[in-house]
């Protein structure tokens, strides 16, 4: 009987802790990231995924350093996991759209922006800009 309530007591002190250090990857993470210390960070977000791996912002932080290395595989990999994840993520939404659109894939482009254009909140002022960029676009394919 002893046993059980010093195992229940480990267990009620301890899960707190293990609950922070989770965040504690994140937040060392994105710190790094600030600083542009992209290897190390990449690492954390990674190690945090280990432990959380439904933390959709690990996935986007991870996409943006994927763009930083130029690695669209694994920039796309990550934005979809995102979207996944988050579905109304419109950073996410928004950097795949230009990725997309770099790859010229206009049909995908559309329907991407048809959902940006839903779940825009901060980032709105953008649609005129893919809108424009998609019209560019299709200019120079019609001629």
């Amino acid at each position: 009987m002893k046993i059980k309530y010093f195992l229940l007591f480990v267990l009620i002190y301890f899960t707190p802790v293990l609950g922070s250090s989770d965040q504690n990857f994140f937040d060392k993470a994105k710190n790094l990231f600030e600083k542009k210390e992209y290897n190390k960070s990449k690492f954390l977000f990674q190690r945090n995924i280990v432990h959380n791996p439904k933390n959709a912002q690990s996935y986007l932080y991870l996409a943006k350093i994927f763009q930083i290395e130029d690695n669209k595989k694994e920039l796309i990999k990550n934005l979809d996991t995102t979207l996944l994840l988050e579905p109304n993520n419109e950073e996410a939404m928004y950097i795949l759209i230009n990725v997309e659109l770099e790859n010229s894939n206009f049909s995908k482009v559309k329907k991407l922006n048809e959902k940006f254009k839903l779940i825009c909140s901060s980032l709105c002022p953008k649609i005129s800009f893919i809108n424009e960029r998609l019209k560019d676009f299709q200019e120079k394919e019609d001629s």
